[in-house]
């Protein structure tokens, strides 16, 4: 006598993990981390509570995914901004306005989504935010460090403030205009301290 294996249990799923992640992420980039709720997701992925959990462990967990997805599709591309043939001053003002730019694309989801994340009240969620901002703001340290040492650390804090400034300000309401009138402000400044 023989028998069929059966290769699974239960129903398949009924929705593609990574385009879930996708909803997700503008779920959390237009309302922010806080304010979605598992319910929020369920609904807008047509699935029940034991699904996502089954699929994703939990809300921080789901959104540590996001931020991965996020920095292969939606971050700013450090490596191609901040280039070693071109000067430092120069490559910082066109990561600020590369910022201000992302920041202010989509009316619906303002400012950076990691930035955001940075300022959640979910620890776990905070810490995974935190580390991408933390290893953003160390490439661009080391960025300026290759030919500004003495510089790099004022220089990389001053851009970091002025990158979460930005993503305050798009979430508020500011225009592009105005994000980018910043911008190179901020710019006009660090080419003055890199020149002296």
């Amino acid at each position: 006598m023989t028998t069929k294996k059966v290769s699974g249990r239960g129903r398949p799923r009924r929705f593609d993990p990574d385009e879930a992640i996708a909803t997700a992420q503008e779920l959390f980039h237009e309302r922010g981390y806080d304010a979605v709720g598992v319910a929020d997701v369920t609904a807008a992925l047509g699935i029940n509570p034991p699904s996502f959990y089954a699929a994703f462990g939990s809300k921080a967990d789901l959104y540590s995914r996001v931020l991965d997805r996020w920095a292969g599709t939606g971050a700013i591309p450090f490596a191609d901004i901040l280039r070693d043939d071109r000067p430092v001053a120069e490559a910082l003002a066109a990561l600020l306005e590369e910022a201000a730019r992302r920041y202010a694309a989509s009316p619906a989801a303002r400012g950076c989504l990691v930035l955001e994340g940075t300022r959640c009240n979910d620890p776990k969620a905070r810490d995974t935010a935190r580390a991408l901002n933390l290893a953003a703001e160390d490439s661009i340290r080391r960025y300026i460090a290759a030919r500004h040492p003495d510089q790099a650390d004022s220089i990389a804090d001053f851009v970091s403030t002025t990158m979460s400034g930005l993503s305050a300000k798009a979430r508020n309401g500011h225009q592009l205009d105005q994000l980018l009138a910043s911008a190179r402000l901020a710019s006009a400044a660090v080419a003055l301290a890199l020149s002296s």
